[in-house]
C-alpha cells in the first residue's frame, strides 16, 4: 500500500432508499422550489381579474368605450376558455367590441368598437372566441 493510513477514515454516509438525509449543524436548507409568496399568492395573481395595457386603456377612453361588470366576467370567461384551449393571443369579439388578448398574460393589448372595425387587419393572434 502507499503511505496513507486508511484506519482513521470512515464511509461516506449516504441516507438510506427512502429517508431524507440529515442536515449537519452549519449546514444550509435547501432552497425551496415553491415561488416566492406561496401557491396561495401565485394562485390569487391568477385567479385575478384581466389587467388591461396602456394601448388598451387609451384605444378605451378615446373611443369612449366603457365595459360593464356583465361584460367583464364574460371576457374573463372567454380569456379563460381560451386558456383552456392553449390559445397565446386572441382577438376576442364581445358584442360590439373587439379585443385583442395576451392569453398567456391575461392583459388586453387593444380594443376597438364596430366603427372602428372597417378594413381592421389583425395580425399575430392564434385564435378568436366569439362571446
Amino acid at each position: 500500500m502507499s503511505g496513507i493510513n486508511w484506519r482513521g477514515l470512515t464511509p461516506l454516509q449516504a441516507p438510506l432508499p427512502g429517508t431524507a438525509p440529515s442536515r449537519r449543524s452549519g449546514e444550509r436548507p435547501a432552497k425551496s422550489l415553491e415561488p416566492p409568496g406561496g401557491f396561495q399568492a401565485v394562485l390569487q395573481e391568477q385567479m385575478a381579474g384581466l389587467k388591461f395595457s396602456r394601448h388598451a386603456s387609451e384605444r378605451l377612453e378615446s373611443r369612449q368605450i366603457t365595459l360593464s361588470p356583465q361584460q367583464m366576467a364574460r371576457l374573463e370567461q372567454g380569456v379563460a376558455n381560451a386558456a383552456g384551449k392553449g390559445a397565446r393571443e386572441s382577438l376576442v369579439l364581445l358584442d360590439d367590441l373587439a379585443l385583442v388578448v395576451s392569453v398567456k398574460n391575461r392583459t388586453v393589448i387593444t380594443a376597438a368598437n364596430r366603427q372602428d372595425l372597417r378594413e381592421n387587419v389583425f395580425t399575430n393572434i392564434d385564435s378568436a372566441v366569439l362571446l
